[in-house]
Parts: C-alpha cells; sequence; structure tokens
C-alpha cells in the first residue's frame, strides 16, 4: 500500500496547504458568526465529506478531468460561488430572527442538521483550492510500482481531511465562541448574522473572480 515515508511527506505538504485558510475555513467561519456552534460544526462534517467526494473522483479519475479542463473546472467553480453566495443572502435577510440557545423539536433539529451538513458537502467539493490540490498533488504521492493506485489515492486523502476535521474544527468554535459575545444583545447577535451573511457573499465573489493557473 502507501509508504510511511510517502504518508508523511504528504502530510507535511497537506498541513502547509491547509495552513493558508481558504473557501472552506472562512465558509465555515462565517456559518459559525451567522449561526453559531452546531451549525458550524455540522458544515466542518459537511466540508470534509465533500473533500472526500473529491478524494475519490480523483482517485477514479474525474478529478483530473476537472482540473484539466478549463470548462468544466469553471463551470464547478462558478456553481460552488453561486451557492456561497445564495448561503449568505439567506444568513443577511434572518439575521433578526437568529435567538442563541434556541431549541427545536427533534424532527426539525435532525432537518436542520442534515441540510447544513449538505451545505457543506456542495461547497467542499466545488472548493477551487481543494480540486487543484487532489488533483494536481495527489497523484504525485502514489507508488506506481506497488499498484493499486486508487486504493493508494483514497488513504492518501484520509490524511488531509483528517487534518482539516481538526483545524476547520478550531476555527468554528472560535468563531461561534466570538459569536457568544455578541449575543448578550439582540442587536449585536443580528449585527455578527449579517457579518457572517456578507463574509459568505463576499467569498462566493472572491472565488468567482479567482483565476486559475494554466
Amino acid at each position: 500500500m502507501v509508504s510511511t515515508d510517502r504518508l508523511l511527506a504528504f502530510a507535511a505538504m497537506s498541513l502547509l496547504v491547509i495552513a493558508i485558510p481558504g473557501p472552506s475555513v472562512l465558509f465555515v467561519i462565517g456559518r459559525a458568526l451567522a449561526h453559531g456552534r452546531r451549525t458550524a460544526l455540522a458544515t466542518v462534517v459537511g466540508n470534509v465529506l465533500g473533500s472526500y467526494l473529491l478524494v475519490t473522483a480523483v482517485a477514479f479519475g474525474l478529478g483530473a478531468l476537472v482540473e484539466r479542463s478549463a470548462g468544466v473546472f469553471l463551470a464547478v467553480k462558478l456553481a460552488g460561488a453561486a451557492y456561497l453566495v445564495f448561503l449568505g443572502v439567506q444568513a443577511f435577510r434572518h439575521r433578526k430572527e437568529m435567538k442563541m440557545g434556541a431549541v427545536d423539536v427533534p424532527a426539525q433539529a435532525a432537518r436542520g442538521d442534515l441540510r447544513t451538513i449538505a451545505d457543506g458537502i456542495l461547497v467542499g467539493v466545488t472548493n477551487p483550492k481543494g480540486i487543484v490540490f487532489f488533483a494536481a498533488v495527489l497523484p504525485q504521492f502514489v507508488d506506481h510500482a506497488a499498484g493499486g493506485l486508487p486504493a493508494q489515492m483514497l488513504v492518501l486523502g484520509l490524511v488531509p481531511i483528517g487534518i482539516g476535521l481538526v483545524t476547520d474544527t478550531v476555527w468554528g468554535l472560535t468563531a461561534s465562541a466570538a459569536r457568544a459575545w455578541f449575543a448578550r444583545s439582540e442587536r449585536r447577535l443580528s449585527m455578527i448574522g449579517g457579518a457572517g451573511g456578507f463574509a459568505m457573499i463576499g467569498l462566493g465573489v472572491t472565488v468567482a473572480a479567482t483565476g486559475r493557473a494554466d
């Protein structure tokens, strides 16, 4: 399977890339500010699931097609950007309706969590940074002589997923903790919810405007 030296080298590379906050991190922070800790953590789960879908796509050849085709890459990027803007607009529109500590009935809470996870999956799987990293960097660390390339990529892909899970959770908890201070005032909570919405809108616009080096 995957040798220890390749695994460690890929882990070091992944840490360097993940240490630079990208769309996923900023999305988690925006959701934490707009909706709180529970939504932030559900978003993290969705993000890592979406990212691992990218790993799976690369392992079976689809990711390379997306990264190499300018048209497909652009379509995926714009879809993710549009969805980020949509989520930001929704967060801004409903900023005055947020109440810290509100408890929904179990069915509503479950449906909300599943929807939030689905949002995170969509953002994670359309993340340009993730597409380029997994399509361009991941294949370089497999051992072609050992065979089983898809299996090697699936194993290697767990490394950045694990790192991202930890770092995104820390970002989400930190942002939601800051939001808790604003919750002492309904006006301040409304302001921070609006700020989270604006952050997601700005992120969507940035993702759409970001070019790629061919």
